[in-house]
């Protein structure tokens, strides 16, 4: 019987290897600071807890739909709107609990649950400097579109995606009936747009509404008054599979996701956008605060 322990130890050895790669989660994130911020500190949250993890952020919106789809990456945050509109392509006016309870049937089809939402709502938004917008006498986007309409040469600073989808400035100019125009849009990644803005390179620029620099830089965020841009609730979304292989992942993840809101995630931006804190620095701050680590 001796010559079968060896050959039994190595099975036990592959089956353990096995375990700890199927327990490992992989965190993905989108390219932004928010999006940085978010799966870093879910990382180091979930290491805290005793999960294995795997950290890949910095990607593109779809490539981490599609990696998450292919199980490639475990879990990251989506917003309620980007999964409406971009994945599932649907188009009509929701409430916001009706937007999340669509998205997350839909989704459902696909093998991937949406948890429980935050209070963090980062939807699109246009900006202004405070001073210009106060001598224009522009406070919502319909200011903004009378002002256009009355011949002002407004310029825009927008990012690519906000520029070509479905719930970005073509729709919103037809529902607000204006137009800035081809030459008067300048086309740039988001993180410049405010700079840009800043700068007077621009009179009015694209943002979301938890831009930490927003205050930092005496700007002026528009009033959506007609409502034109759909709730974008920041929520941990997770594949099926992941949770069957780890029951409390769930509850773990509700647990911070209750913590989060527009204000908490405004500052956690501006400490990396305006104050320059790491990414890492400012999630682990954040951790330790609500005793966490």
């Amino acid at each position: 019987m001796k010559p079968l322990m060896p050959l039994l130890s190595a099975m036990a050895l592959t089956a353990a290897m096995t375990t700890a790669q199927a327990d490992e989660i992989v965190v993905g994130g989108k390219n932004f600071t928010e999006q940085l911020i978010l799966a870093s500190l879910t990382s180091q949250y979930l290491e805290a807890l005793g999960h294995e993890v795997d950290q890949r952020s910095g990607m593109g919106t779809t490539v981490l739909r599609r990696a998450q789809e292919s199980g490639q990456v475990d879990l990251y945050w989506e917003y309620t709107g980007t999964s409406l509109i971009s994945y599932n392509k649907v188009t009509e006016e929701l409430s916001p609990e009706a937007a999340y309870e669509r998205v997350k049937t839909l989704d459902a089809e696909k093998g991937l649950v949406w948890l429980e939402p935050s209070d963090a709502n980062n939807t699109y938004a246009l900006a202004m400097r405070e001073d210009d917008a106060g001598q224009r006498d522009i406070a919502s986007i319909s200011d903004l579109a009378a002002a256009v309409n009355d011949g002002h040469e407004l310029v825009l600073a927008s990012n690519a995606t906000f520029y070509s989808r479905d719930d970005g400035l073509r729709p919103m100019q037809e529902l607000y009936g204006f137009e800035f125009g081809r030459r008067h849009v300048k086309r740039m990644d988001q993180g410049l747009t405010l700079t840009s803005l800043e700068q007077q390179e621009v009179d009015v620029a694209m943002t979301t509404a938890t831009n930490g620099r927003i205050p930092a830089l005496n700007l002026t965020v528009l009033e959506d008054d007609k409502g034109f841009f759909p709730d974008y609730a920041l929520t941990p979304v997770v594949r099926e599979e992941t949770l069957a292989a780890n029951p409390r992942l769930a509850e773990q993840m509700n647990a911070l996701s209750a913590l989060l809101d527009d204000e908490t995630m405004a500052g956690l931006n501006a400490r990396v956008d305006v104050e320059k804190e790491t990414i890492e620095r400012v999630a682990e701050n954040f951790l330790e605060e609500h005793d966490l680590l």
